[in-house]
């Protein structure tokens, strides 16, 4: 079993990234102060950060109807969210930066996200010291990626009063040094009304079932980077430090789903319609010393040491969701699939077995 989530994680950390392309992606941003490196991160990242919520709010049921006590299923699962085409590129100049940050041309201000294009770099943006001179530049990046992936590990018991609960997890995996790691976890209820109101006949009686469900999860995500000081650039002063082997992106989401499920069995079919709300919350730090050039002198430019430089606190995703999809019961192996309208739109797909 570790074998196979150290499989999902590698599928999941590869299939997101080029992971060291995004390492390069991550890490290119950060040039500039505190403040204006959280700006650029935020706006270039966001749609990575949806799709991860709009994802680890996926796959939690394809059917209202619970188990009975103590019967059981585990599933494997995937869910793919797709980045829209808004949330593709971002404009440098509508993000709040400082006046120590500026396009390098006016005319040019039109950034890809990680969700963008690929094959190219966004527009150069100047940096400028305290008193104007310009000290640097550097270009924005390309995209990596317009679908994240994620994986889904779960088991749902059968409790009594019509009740389900599950346990989602994915054990912290690393996969080398470039790669970082994943960790998830996450618990879920569903609760069967139909079968409240009318007992085991609910389902001869009426022509579905109907449940109220919820879910939560909390994933971790963490990922090195790479910054180091520009060609030829000195410390400032004694006072900067130049250790910059600690680098690395710490993100934490956290999400929670609550939703409302019809779903009627016909044989070994069981279509389902579920309409709810979701939100997931992302805190996200660079982590270590960071080196940005402030200064310069006739001889070379100097940069100023910044530790933790980046923090991200939002919520990423609140609103509406539908999903749509069946689950397929052959003896005791299961098919699932769904698709869901949210922020993104995604989809879901996954194996599993139980009684």
């Amino acid at each position: 079993m570790r074998k196979y989530y150290y499989f999902l994680a590698v599928a999941f950390l590869v299939s997101t990234v080029s992971v060291a392309n995004a390492q390069n992606s991550f890490s290119g941003l950060i040039k500039s102060s505190p403040a204006d490196a959280t700006k650029l991160l935020n706006a270039y990242a966001l749609p990575f950060f949806k799709g991860l919520g709009v994802d680890q709010n996926s796959g939690w049921t394809n059917t209202a109807k619970t188990k009975g006590i103590l019967k059981f299923d585990v599933r494997i699962t995937a869910s793919a969210a797709f980045i829209s085409s808004a949330d593709k590129t971002f404009d440098v100049t509508k993000i709040g930066l400082s006046n120590h940050v500026k396009p390098a041309d006016p005319g040019l201000t039109i950034a890809p996200t990680f969700g963008g294009a690929k094959n190219t770099d966004g527009p150069k943006l100047n940096i400028y010291d305290d008193n104007g001179n310009k000290v640097a530049d550097f270009n924005t990046p390309a995209g990596v990626i317009a679908v994240i992936p994620a994986p889904q590990i779960q088991v749902t018991v059968g409790l009594p009063q019509n009740t389900d609960i599950t346990l989602r997890a994915i054990p912290k995996v690393t996969v080398g040094s470039d790669f970082g790691s994943i960790s998830m976890i996450g618990f879920g209820l569903k609760h069967n009304i139909m079968q409240d109101i009318y007992g085991k006949t609910a389902g001869e009686l009426l022509p579905f079932d109907l449940a109220i469900a919820i879910g939560y999860s909390h994933l971790n995500l963490t990922k090195t980077l790479n910054v180091t000081p520009e060609n030829g650039a000195q410390p400032k002063d004694s006072q900067q430090s130049t250790n910059f082997s600690n680098q690395y992106l710490d993100g934490s989401f956290n999400s929670f789903t609550g939703e409302v499920i019809i779903s009627k069995k016909l044989l070994s079919f069981t279509p389902f319609l579920a309409l709810g709300y979701n939100t997931t919350h992302a805190g996200v730090t660079a982590v270590g010393n960071y080196p940005v050039t402030t200064g310069g002198t006739l001889i070379t430019n100097t940069y100023t040491t910044f530790t933790n430089p980046v923090s991200i606190s939002e919520n990423v995703i609140s609103g509406v969701r539908a999903d749509v999809g069946f689950q397929l019961s052959l003896g005791f192996f299961r098919l699932y699939a769904s698709g869901s309208l949210a922020q993104y739109k995604s989809v879901n797909a996954g194996i599993g077995f139980g009684i």
